[in-house]
């Protein structure tokens, strides 16, 4: 590795110092709890899965995003007990939000076949219905991004919710009117095991209400009046991402394009930063965190893990480690099991390059700092290979260059529609495959011959006639 890659770390570095600056500053606003109002936007947070610190980062976004947009209600957080206090008071202090501590409802359907363990708390979003202090309330879940000031769902009826599956509505957003006894009823219904197909929030509310797919759609009054009963709502309050990823753009004729739902696979929500430019719309939920919330929590862990990755660099460009000193035989009938055993290790070094930093990298940083750490931490993880084992530098990089060129192919903004832009993928994985192969064949070669140079695996010395361990170095 020669002054040439080093100086194009250095570049990438210092783009990535740069970006962590601006991103800081974007969260330190702070927003001001305000007054009691008759409605609210709800959410809920429940701890026991492996994403809680995602959802709450998410959760924190979105109560930012609403606060932004100055709605005319309150926000309000329904937590369980276990929520850390911490949490809690970030959520109060600096998001303005109003938190209400519940206790976690059991779930009577967790036992059923086709339970998903992801959805065993949910049922706590049927505390929105306690809220009686308020008119209505629009509960919420955590993966929607606002695009604008949805008031004007107050004055929609007693409950009134989206279709974006032609025959389920979705429980992602809906407007309810809070009422004590409807909130009883629905707590005998779960202890008197009311049908649920999936055992979560979406199939109970949906059986509680089965009627809604009859009702009149909403379109809000005129004269700001609030409508009595049930209505569905325009598909704008809910538009599913992938709807926009099929054009590449939104093409929702009924009601405001209002907010936007992720419901897709949970390691692929809005806020990982390997979302972006995997999916076009991670990047904007992205930017309304830097102007929002910020990415301060994250940057300590960035800056330690880039310093340690130009550790590593550093090392290898300075020190050229050598296996052979660390192994050890028995006999020449041996050597051939010694062979396999280290073209094994350092294929799996290789691969190792481009597996540990994806689980190394916090989450929830932002997708160009994420890819530029990832690919640093590549490039590092990949000179311990190289120098371990006397390998040629650009056969074992072609992956890194391959995953390179596929995200800028990604992320190109001038494909016409969704199609257009899953087949230039296409062909470009089409194109790489043979490279991708004649850099695999290069290294194997590559690294038999450094396996059999004397400077690497010296040939041994006569053996003992006494079977024994017998240094090779």
């Amino acid at each position: 590795m020669g002054a040439r890659e080093l100086g194009i770390l250095s570049i990438l570095v210092v783009m990535a110092v740069v970006f962590s600056a601006s991103v800081i500053t974007g969260g330190e606003a702070t927003a001001v709890r305000g007054s009691r109002h008759r409605n609210a936007y709800a959410t809920m947070m429940y701890m026991g899965t492996p994403r809680d610190y995602e959802f709450y980062v998410a959760t924190r976004v979105m109560l930012r995003s609403l606060a932004g947009f100055a709605v005319d209600a309150d926000l309000v957080v329904i937590a369980s007990v276990d929520v850390p206090l911490r949490w809690v008071h970030a959520m109060e202090n600096e998001d303005g939000a109003r938190v209400v501590i519940v206790e976690n409802l059991d779930n009577p359907y967790k036992n059923q076949q086709n339970f998903d363990k992801r959805f065993k708390l949910t049922m706590n979003k049927l505390y929105a219905w306690s809220l009686a202090e308020y008119k209505r309330v629009v509960m919420l879940d955590a993966d929607n991004l606002f695009l604008r000031k949805t008031d004007e769902l107050f004055q929609c009826g007693q409950f009134c919710a989206v279709f974006i599956n032609p025959c389920i509505f979705h429980t992602g957003l809906f407007v309810l009117e809070p009422s004590m006894k409807v909130f009883k009823d629905m707590l005998h219904e779960l202890e008197t095991g009311r049908k649920n197909p999936d055992g979560a929030d979406q199939g109970f509310i949906g059986s509680y209400f089965p009627d809604l797919l009859d009702q009149p759609m909403f379109h809000p009054p005129q004269n700001g009046t609030t409508l009595e009963g049930a209505y569905r709502l325009p598909l704008g309050y809910q538009m599913d991402a992938s709807y926009y990823y099929l054009k590449l753009r939104w093409s929702v004729p009924c009601g405001p394009n209002s907010v936007i739902t992720f419901p897709g696979a949970a390691w692929l929500k809005p806020w990982y930063w390997w979302s972006w430019p995997v999916l076009p719309l991670g990047i904007q939920w992205h930017e309304q965190r830097r102007q929002t919330l910020g990415y301060g929590a994250e940057m300590p862990i960035v800056l330690i893990q880039s310093i340690f990755f130009l550790g590593i660099i550093a090392l290898t460009r300075v020190a050229r480690p050598s296996l052979s000193k660390l192994c050890y035989r028995r006999a020449d009938k041996n050597i051939s099991f010694i062979l396999t055993g280290l073209k094994i290790l350092a294929i799996w070094s290789i691969l190792a390059a481009y597996i540990i930093p994806f689980f190394l990298i916090p989450h929830t940083v932002h997708p160009l700092l994420g890819w530029t750490l990832y690919l640093l931490g590549s490039f590092a993880l990949s000179s311990i290979a190289v120098n371990a084992f006397l390998l040629p530098i650009l056969p074992v990089l072609v992956p890194w260059l391959g995953i390179f060129g596929v995200l800028l192919v990604m992320a190109c903004p001038w494909y016409p529609n969704g199609v257009v832009r899953a087949l230039a993928v296409f062909g470009y994985a089409f194109c790489c495959a043979p490279v991708v192969w004649a850099s695999l064949v290069k290294v194997t070669s590559c690294l038999q011959v450094s396996l059999e140079k004397e400077n690497f695996l010296p040939r041994m010395v006569e053996s003992a006639p006494t079977p024994g361990l017998n240094k090779l170095c």
